[in-house]
């Protein structure tokens, strides 16, 4: 009698469900406003950052399950801390990308770095493993709890100067006209409402930094492709998955969180259309997203950095 076999296990399929089962509530987690321990952002066990997919997956899982502490850590890392898993708890899964060479005759080699050899081929892969909040660990040290920072406050419909100064460097050209924000490729500019449009300046902010991902796709920035885009269609919908996920990157360093002008029905089956087809989509997505959350920040940098050198 032939054994049955345990179905191996697949990241990108568990990951790409639970989050479709998120959006069929009708709501994305990420967008909500949260600090965790004075942190925007999910930390590994020696504080730094998570980036693009990660990010996002505990950022949202943060949000669900109301984490006060931004540090995520796995079994033997707490266990190394003299720290223990309470019984019960319930892991997240995250990945981590490595590449391998593989030379003509077929081995196998990680260690020497020569890929000169016109034989020699890179191949990319992905493996997964599983991580806890220190809020689900008992016997951490305190730092592993910092104390929560209060949330500024911010007079409605007026600029915040921190984020005002941050996209005014950005060399990329926005007009403030009308009620409707979108980027129009064949002028190469970004059109917005005014922010005294808005009660809440985070969210002008949120709003502005989505229009600026999708101007980071032009041939001349980024170069990002996903097919001839049309309202509704599985290419527009990719591109919108990119925009709100750099819009949740720059905002998790700006202090605002990701925004549209409509939140509907049509908009979550964007997302749910394109997961259900692919379930790799959120993974290059996220890395598009952590690439145009990167250029933004890079081109804010060069512009302000210029403004200092003509004042000097």
């Amino acid at each position: 009698m032939a054994r049955s076999r345990t179905p191996k296990f697949d990241a990108s399929e568990v990951i790409t469900n639970e989050i479709i089962r998120i959006i069929e509530r009708g709501v994305l987690p990420w967008r909500k406003p949260w600090t965790a321990g004075g942190s925007s952002r999910p930390l590994r066990v020696g504080g730094e950052p998570y980036q693009g997919v990660n990010n996002f997956l505990l950022t949202m899982r943060t949000v669900m399950a109301g984490h006060s502490s931004p540090f995520w850590m796995t079994l033997p890392q707490a266990n190394a801390l003299d720290a223990k898993v309470r019984k019960g708890e319930k892991s997240s899964v995250v990945v981590y990308y490595g590449q391998s060479r593989k030379d003509a005759g077929g081995e196998d080699d990680r260690s020497d770095g020569d890929d000169s050899s016109e034989e020699a081929r890179i191949f990319r892969f992905q493996k997964s493993y599983r991580v806890f909040n220190a809020c689900q660990i008992e016997g951490l040290p305190d730092s592993f709890f910092p104390d929560p920072e209060p949330a500024p406050e911010h007079p409605p419909s007026e600029p915040i100067p921190h984020m005002q100064a941050f996209f005014d460097a950005i060399d990329i050209t926005t007009v403030f006209t009308g009620t409707e924000a979108y980027y129009l490729p064949p002028v190469d500019k970004v059109f917005m409402p005014s922010i005294s449009r808005f009660d809440n300046p985070r969210n002008f902010y949120g709003i502005w930094a989505h229009e600026l991902a999708h101007a980071t796709k032009a041939p001349h920035r980024l170069n990002r492709d996903y097919g001839l885009s049309k309202f509704g269609n599985t290419s527009y919908a990719r591109e919108e998955i990119v925009a709100e996920l750099t819009s949740v990157f720059l905002g998790q360093t700006l202090g605002f969180t990701a925004h549209t002008l409509e939140m509907n029905a049509a908009y979550l089956y964007n997302w749910l259309r394109v997961l259900r087809s692919d379930k790799g989509a959120i993974f290059k997505h996220a890395a598009d997203a952590q690439r145009a959350c990167g250029y933004l920040i890079a081109r804010s940098e060069a512009g302000r950095a210029g403004e200092d050198a003509e004042a000097a």
